[in-house]
């Protein structure tokens, strides 16, 4: 498992530089500043998640118990259900995907409250 959470993190933070580049300079022209701004929020936390994964493979190398694992698979979610969100709502301009991006953020509040239970035993 240590392993597939330094993948998906290497993964996300490769695409999260992609998507940073991609907006700064593909969207810039296209959409309106707003939803510029809601894209690189996207990016940013995504990039801060990729991170926060590659955290969650060290501590699961060295701790036992299912709370690493859950942070990992938290902060995944959390990836795909904030930025994915964001991303999609840049792209239609449908403002009723900004719904979901609160599910997302407690995924990714959830997932740090068990990355810090989890590295108690460090």
């Amino acid at each position: 498992m240590e392993r597939l959470f330094v993948l998906m993190g290497a993964l996300s933070a490769g695409l999260s530089v992609a998507a940073g580049a991609f907006g700064a300079h593909a969207l810039r022209a296209r959409v309106e500043p707003r939803l510029l701004e809601v894209f690189e929020t996207g990016a940013r936390y995504q990039m801060y998640h990729a991170l926060a994964l590659l955290a969650v493979a060290w501590v699961v190398g060295r701790t036992p118990g299912a709370l690493g694992h859950a942070a990992g698979w938290l902060f995944v979610g959390g990836t795909v259900l904030f930025s994915g969100s964001l991303y999609a709502m840049t792209f239609t301009g449908i403002r009723a995907l900004g719904a979901i991006t609160p599910i997302g953020g407690v995924c990714f509040i959830a997932g740090w409250v068990c990355l810090a239970l989890a590295s108690r035993s460090l």
